[in-house]
């Protein structure tokens, strides 16, 4: 499998991502089981872990999943207009994107094993990538005025 390893800047520290075609090892998002009520413990207990590491109100759950495939030089990244409050998703060249924050990443299982067990040492895969600023399509003809609550 070809992977495109680079660095990105993630929380302010340069982190190497591997952005490789394991990504379409997720399931589709019609075959993702969600959250349900026999989950009810392992969320109580990922939740007790969160907080003890004070990161609670930093990190939560997603449903993983694929909606299409992304080929081993492209990246999922997020745009987002404030004005419209909307957000977009979409694939770009992993080494031309101007998006360089980790904004969700998987576990990955050799991680449990105790390999790679330092947050930068390959323990997670960078899933999708975003900016803060807004670059979806038209948000350059926004209306002028203050922000929507």
């Amino acid at each position: 499998m070809e992977s495109d390893d680079r660095q990105v800047v993630d929380g302010g520290i340069m982190t190497d991502i591997n952005v490789s075609a394991a990504r379409t090892s997720l399931p589709r998002f019609e075959e993702a089981e969600p959250l349900g009520p026999e989950d009810a413990e392992f969320v109580r207990d990922l939740a007790a872990v969160l907080a003890k590491h004070g990161n609670l109100n930093r990190f939560g759950l997603c449903l993983l999943h694929d909606h299409f495939p992304i080929a081993p030089d492209e990246v999922l990244v997020e745009t987002n207009d404030s004005a419209a409050r909307t957000l977009r998703a979409h694939v770009e060249k992993a080494d031309g994107t101007q998006h360089s924050k980790a904004s969700q990443w998987r576990f990955l299982s050799h991680a449990l094993e105790g390999q790679d067990a330092e947050p930068t040492g390959g323990s997670c895969q960078v899933l999708m990538l975003c900016l803060t600023q807004d670059l979806c399509p038209g948000g350059d003809q926004r209306p002028k005025g203050p922000p929507r609550p």
